[in-house]
């Protein structure tokens, strides 16, 4: 039952921001008169109006966009328009982090202060905000700003990072990374007045991808040597041959040379990317639907590694787009991109545009009677949304709740029909692999690795950036040899090889290959591909705590062990950090993260108990050094009851 409990209208604007995405209502289904000449006792237009509720999440993204938060009215008059109930539009309005369903100014500084940040000196960042623009979420500017602190902005590379919204008719952002609190403060001024910097933010390529342009590269090899913009500096450079290519070989000889290249999936659960191509194709004659998917909301703290690849090579992933779909017999494709890279979205944007105009998308690709269409949906600041299944839910205009498995996506998928979800990484490596081969593309990591892993470096590290590497490559010389070392001449104290959700390496356990393998033999995963280096002034208990105060803010509530777990784990880490830990804590501890292992719907709960496991294990020294009272780390003194 529908409780509809408010009857707040919309302002105009608002009607305005909804109506220029939506266009005119066409009926009393969506909030249209009546037409009782034509429709007497019967109404028409029904099954329209259901069949837009996809819709929600980019309606709501206008209001967001325009007003500056989501206001009763709103939700009211989104409700009519997409003959959603109105509990449904508020349940999904309220489940994504970047929808504000409470007034606040039109400007909005996004601070990050997540674990590669954090290591970048953001505590001490927000400690000097704090007096100079007073508590995060309060006014400032003259009430047209203010400031908060925000989970990983995916700029990992030039931490501390942060992100200014303005809302309205035309919405801008500005990206500040590596930014001081002088320079944070002068661009809040800036943009409350109007005034914006004079260039759109860019990758400098020679600082966020040091080996750009090197030959041996497969993915980044264009970075920094054409222009993202330009499909003509893209074929220049042997861009879109591998998909006519594709086209003369066939979906058979496709899958089987993606089978042969050993490529498994980039995002972290290393699935045989062949092997989920075939599952789908061998579905062909059923008469369903199939859909490609690119999952590329990378939102694990730590990983900002697929942000390159779309920001300065986009057509490298729409080719692999389409050579997916010519391989599945898919006609439709799907880029559901993090709702934090906006600026993103607008390169990738041109691109698609730039393809449709050229004939590499739409109807009849290249004259091969093939057709295929590549939409680009935006995320809302939901880390749960990254999992395959609460993604698809996100597509649809749902909350992002995970499905429970099996059926698989490659069965029943995207409105129930069998998908292929894939992130940037994984696609954008097909073009290299038709080119050359899948046997050529698999001798360049392990037997059983095939291929080059993007990586991105953070932390406590000379040369931060995203690095391709081949996979197998030693992890101790990458980070000394190739990455730069510890700066100052400090000593490591640990490393997450592959994103937050990863168990923690100590600095005797990283002389080991960067193969899936042989990281697992070592008791951890490459994950999602964000490396964080911490040196020997790192307080590991600080460390726990900010990445289950993460998890703890992510997790979506389905499941009981998540939910309460990862509340008490944060609570307990707070209280701990801030010197009130008990001795009994230390055991709680681990025995809580133990307990929610293997007992969630979706690998959040595994995500949060793993390194929490792994830090309580390999460093409980430090735990009993807080029973005295105060963090023994003077560098993170400014972190100490900071939540």
């Amino acid at each position: 039952m529908d409780l509809h409990l408010t009857a707040a209208r919309a302002s105009t604007e608002e009607q305005a921001a909804v109506d220029a995405l939506l266009g005119d209502a066409e009926s009393s289904w969506d909030g249209g008169a009546r037409q009782i000449e034509r429709a007497g006792r019967v109404a028409f237009g029904g099954e329209a109006a259901h069949s837009r509720r996809h819709l929600l999440l980019p309606v709501l993204h206008a209001i967001q966009e325009r007003i500056g938060w989501i206001s009763p009215g709103a939700l009211n008059y989104v409700s009519m328009r997409l003959n959603v109930a109105p509990a449904e539009a508020h349940g999904v309005a309220s489940f994504y982090g970047m929808f504000s369903l409470s007034p606040r100014p039109p400007v909005t500084a996004h601070v990050c202060d997540d674990i590669a940040c954090m290591t970048r000196g953001a505590g001490v960042l927000c400690a000097e905000l704090e007096k100079k623009l007073g508590p995060a979420g309060s006014p400032c500017a003259d009430g047209q700003a203010s400031w908060q602190r925000s989970s990983c902005l995916g700029l990992c590379e030039r931490a501390p990072a942060t992100l200014i919204t303005a809302a309205g008719k035309t919405p801008r952002e500005q990206v500040i990374a590596p930014g001081t609190a002088e320079d944070i403060c002068s661009a809040i001024g800036n943009v409350a007045k109007g005034k914006f910097a004079a260039e759109a933010d860019t990758l400098n390529a020679q600082l966020s991808v040091p080996q750009a342009g090197q030959a041996q590269l497969r993915l980044l090899r264009r970075v920094g040597q054409i222009d993202p913009a330009s499909l003509d500096d893209y074929r220049r450079a042997g861009g879109y041959e591998a998909l006519r290519r594709a086209f003369e070989w066939g979906p058979e000889r496709v899958i089987r040379e993606v089978i042969e290249s050993k490529l498994v999936g980039r995002g972290g659960a290393a699935f045989p990317t062949g092997k989920k191509w075939e599952a789908v194709h061998l579905q062909r004659h059923l008469g369903r639907a199939h859909y490609v998917i690119c999952n590329a909301d990378e939102s694990e703290p730590g990983t900002c590694k697929d942000r390159p690849l779309m920001e300065m090579d986009p057509h490298q992933l729409i080719e692999g787009m389409v050579i997916a779909g010519r391989a599945i017999g898919s006609h439709q494709g799907f880029i559901y991109i993090r709702g934090e890279y906006r600026y993103v979205l607008d390169i990738v944007d041109g691109a698609l545009a730039e393809a449709y105009e050229r004939g590499y998308l739409g109807k009849n690709i290249l004259g091969t009677g093939f057709d295929f269409d590549l939409l680009v949906h935006t995320g809302a600041g939901a880390y749960e949304c990254g999992e395959e299944s609460a993604l698809m839910e996100s597509l649809e205009g749902k909350r992002g709740y995970p499905r429970i498995k099996p059926p698989f996506p490659a069965v029943v998928g995207l409105y129930g029909c069998p998908t292929i979800i894939n992130n940037v990484e994984t696609l954008s490596a097909v073009p290299s692999i038709i080119r050359e081969g899948g046997d050529a593309y698999a001798s360049r990591g392990t037997p059983k690795n095939g291929g080059t892993r993007m990586l991105c470096v953070a932390g406590h590290v000379n040369r931060p950036g995203i690095y391709e590497v081949r996979l197998g490559m030693n992890m101790k010389k990458f980070i000394y040899d190739v990455a730069g070392g510890i700066p100052d001449g400090k000593k490591l104290k640990a490393v997450i090889p592959g994103g937050s959700s990863c168990p923690l390496l100590t600095a005797d356990e990283i002389d080991i290959a960067m193969d899936y393998d042989s990281v697992a033999k070592a008791g951890s995963m490459l994950g999602s591909g964000g490396m964080v280096i911490m040196d020997e002034d790192t307080c590991m208990v600080d460390m726990a705590r900010r990445i289950m105060h993460f998890y703890a803010h992510e997790s979506c509530g389905w499941c009981i062990p998540c939910r309460e777990g990862t509340t008490w784990l944060r609570k307990t880490l707070e209280r701990f950090h801030a010197g009130m830990g008990r001795v009994e804590d230390i055991d709680m501890i681990a025995d809580l993260a133990k307990n929610m292992l293997g007992r969630t719907f979706c690998p959040l709960g595994d995500a949060a108990a793993m390194p929490t496991i792994s830090i309580m294990k390999k460093w409980r020294g430090e735990f009993e050094d807080h029973l005295r009272g105060r963090c023994p780390y003077k560098s993170a003194g400014a972190l100490v009851g900071s939540r």
